[in-house]
């Protein structure tokens, strides 16, 4: 696809990203590559991965969805930053960006009932989530029949979970991170708490809006408390309805508008985040077989004086570029396949030089295959 130069417009104006002056709006978005070895660690592929990506200075990454803890999950192959192998192998990610002169926030994730219970129950990890509530009949099927069905988390899991991100956290900036990403979007475990599909609780983390964000809430203070908050930014997908969430009776602006209101209040307390990054509705299903969810993360800006990050399909809509980023001065835009086919995407986008398309049946493929052999321009 060949675009017009959008050196002239919005996305190419510095902006001020928590104590990080960006010379451009471009993000890369947080992306699942699931290259990391046996340990859960990314390799000298990952150096040169993100390396590339980050060859334009100034430019903000965001890493792929990075476990909190053993506890967090059961992928082998995505990376975890709670080993010292694991940090140390980040750290040359992160130097390796920082030579080009650009920025890395480290996205941190549990998985929660996104998990899968086989894989959890040969490490001797508990499948668990805000409540017993399975994403699909096939997941409770699979869990009774490996003996890990699931279950909510205990008060004290909670409170363990809260100290693990901050630990995370902590971890990230000791390895060179910029920042951290807290994961709270698509379905995961802090979404799990916050949207009422998935949270069944009725003690102080289940019921009314205030109660299912009380977790999420924490995790922020947590983090903001370990790392500071100029460093600390959040996903969230109001429209999201992979992972088995929405439904129905799902009002998003009243959920998500009483978080942002949070975040703000913090915010006039003198812990603003570095941003907020925004799934729009428009990509919400993700991969999922499901109809998309009519909505609109306008509301946002009215609630959240801070750095908006939107995220959703500008690789294929010109003019959704030139709308989203010239629509309001606080926002940024993250890219995701059109990043992984175009590891010179910032200067593409700038000249407006022809963009690579991407195969999808190499993004979670094993090897440099579709991960660090796309071609720059020049």
């Amino acid at each position: 696809m060949t675009i017009q130069p959008l050196a002239d417009t919005n996305l190419f104006k510095p902006i001020q990203v928590g104590r990080y002056k960006l010379q451009n709006r471009v993000v890369l978005a947080p992306l699942t590559r699931f290259r990391n070895d046996v340990d859960q660690a990314p390799t000298e592929l990952a150096v040169e991965y993100y390396g590339q990506r980050s060859a334009k200075a100034g430019t903000l990454l965001v890493t792929e969805a990075t476990l909190v803890s053993a506890a967090a999950g059961g992928y082998d192959s995505a990376p975890g930053v709670w080993s010292g192998k694991q940090v140390a192998q980040w750290s040359k990610v992160f130097s390796k960006v920082h030579e080009n002169k650009s920025f890395i926030f480290v996205q941190l994730w549990h998985l929660g009932r996104a998990s899968k219970p086989d894989a959890l129950k040969a490490r001797g990890l508990s499948y668990v989530s805000a409540s017993a509530s399975y994403i699909s009949d096939e997941d409770k099927q699979l869990a009774e029949k490996v003996g890990n069905e699931l279950r909510e988390l205990t008060i004290d899991e909670i409170k363990q979970t809260v100290k693990d991100y901050a630990q995370a956290a902590a971890n990230s900036i000791k390895a060179g991170a910029d920042g951290v990403e807290i994961h709270g979007a698509n379905g995961y475990l802090l979404d799990q708490f916050i949207q009422a599909i998935s949270n069944k609780r009725t003690d102080q983390y289940g019921g009314s809006v205030e109660n299912r964000v009380r977790f999420v809430l924490e995790v922020v203070d947590a983090v903001v408390a370990e790392v500071g908050a100029d460093r600390t930014g959040i996903r969230l997908s109001p429209w999201g309805v992979f992972g088995g969430m929405g439904g129905a009776e799902y009002n998003p602006e009243e959920t998500f508008g009483y978080l942002l209101e949070q975040l703000e209040k913090r915010a006039q307390e003198g812990k603003k985040l570095a941003y907020v990054h925004l799934v729009e509705p428009r990509t919400g299903a993700l991969l999922a077989e499901v109809e998309l969810v009519e909505g609109d993360n306008g509301f946002a800006y009215e609630k959240w004086s801070g750095p908006i990050i939107r995220a959703g399909a500008y690789h294929v809509d010109y003019d959704l570029i030139l709308r989203d980023v010239g629509q309001d001065d606080r926002t940024l835009l993250a890219f995701g396949r059109s990043f992984i086919a175009n590891p010179d995407l910032p200067e593409r986008l700038e000249q407006g030089w022809e963009l690579t398309e991407y195969n999808r049946n190499t993004f979670y493929s094993p090897g440099p295959g579709g991960y660090t052999d796309y071609p720059t321009h020049k």
